[in-house]
Formats: structure tokens, C-alpha cells, sequence
């Protein structure tokens, strides 16, 4: 492992047990157990409980083995690629895919992926937008509560996750890609629904306002 994947991983590291200290206690003030995902870093490609995946994929949670998969490449990608650099961007991804692990312990995934099977493709999509938003809430609740505690956030450092939250919107995504936007196939919401939802959790640590199912997007 070079001197930079060695560096990342550590990084990796410290954000998971941050995100470890936010939510064992918000579990226990709801009466449930926080079990913590496993990490799992790859470089190219990893078999996964759901399937085998690439280095394209970026970061993913897999519920089926609530492991959280991160290619170590990512993070220069976020940061070349997207135009999203800093050590706050790569803590929000991060938080974001430990937020479907919350969904996944709360049932919210299992729901979410039976009420799929019933409904047209548009209507699936825009299910599966609603998960990632509220997983961008979550990450923002990470956000909040370990800044209360250890006073995390510095000068610039909302900016950097929103910028990041922004630059992987489904708009940025597919405008970049294909040149032009198509709401009906998005997944993971715009640009502005990303950063509203981030900025809600960061703002209020209160999971109640990450209801983005009965929301108006």
C-alpha cells in the first residue's frame, strides 16, 4: 500500500469511529442498539455481498452484509474529477454511506426495497432518490453532533461537503456525462436537493427532519 493509501485509510478510519460516537447514543435515546458496519477497502475491484463491484462504482454500502466499500482512488477522483477536494467532502461521502447503513438497521431499506418491486421504473427512482437524500440528512446529522462534541468543523469545511454534496447531484452527473438532464432517471437527487438535505441534518441533529419520504422535493 503507497504512503497515500496508507494516509486515506487512516483518514477512513478516524471519520467511521466519528460517525461510531454520533450514533451509538442517538440509538440508545431511541432505545435500539447501533450495530457498526464492517469497512472494507479495495483498489480496482471487490466482491461484495451485492454482487462484485468497480472502482467506477465509488463508495458503496452493501445492506446484504452491511459492509461499507470504499476504493481507496475515490477520494482523488472527488477531488480531480468532481472538483470537490478536501478532508470535510471525503468525511461526508463517507458519513452519506454510513447513513444507509442507519436506514438498513431501522428497516427503512428493506421498506423501501419491497414498495420498489411494486411500482413503475420513474416511481422506483424517485423511491431511491428519497434514500439518498435522507442519507444525505444523516450524513449532516453526523455532521452537527460531532461538531457539538469535538468542534470538527473548521473555516471552509460546510463548503466543502456541500460543494461535494453538489457535485455528485444527478443534474452535475449526468450533464457532465451525456450534456443534458434527465429528472425521470435520477437516483440520487439534484444538486440542490443534496445540499438542502445535508444542510437540514447539519442544522438541526434531529432525525425527525430527516423525513424525505413525506417531504415535498
Amino acid at each position: 500500500m503507497s504512503e497515500a493509501d496508507k494516509q486515506a485509510a487512516e483518514f477512513i478510519s478516524v471519520v467511521l469511529a466519528s460517525t461510531e460516537d454520533v450514533w451509538h447514543p442517538l440509538f440508545r435515546q431511541m432505545g435500539r442498539t447501533y450495530r457498526e458496519p464492517t469497512l472494507v477497502l479495495f483498489t480496482g475491484g471487490v466482491q461484495s455481498g451485492c454482487g462484485q463491484a468497480s472502482s467506477a462504482v465509488g463508495p458503496f454500502y452493501c445492506p446484504a452484509d452491511q459492509k461499507l466499500y470504499i476504493d481507496l482512488s475515490f477520494f482523488k477522483e472527488l477531488a480531480h474529477r468532481h472538483g470537490a477536494p478536501g478532508d470535510f467532502a471525503q468525511a461526508y461521502v463517507i458519513a452519506h454511506e454510513v447513513g444507509h447503513h442507519v436506514q438498513t438497521i431501522l428497516g427503512i431499506s428493506q421498506q423501501v426495497v419491497q414498495a420498489q418491486r411494486r411500482v413503475s421504473k420513474t416511481d422506483a427512482n424517485q423511491m431511491q432518490v428519497r434514500m439518498e437524500l435522507q442519507a444525505d440528512c444523516y450524513a449532516g446529522i453526523w455532521a452537527h453532533h460531532a461538531n457539538r462534541a469535538r468542534h470538527i468543523l473548521e473555516q471552509g469545511d460546510v463548503a466543502e461537503a456541500l460543494n461535494a454534496a453538489a457535485a455528485i447531484g444527478d443534474d452535475r452527473m449526468q450533464q457532465r456525462s451525456r450534456g443534458y438532464v434527465v429528472p425521470e432517471s435520477f437516483t440520487h437527487g439534484s444538486s440542490q436537493q443534496r445540499v438542502t438535505w445535508f444542510k437540514r441534518g447539519l442544522q438541526t441533529g434531529s432525525m425527525q427532519q430527516c423525513d424525505t419520504f413525506n417531504a415535498r422535493l
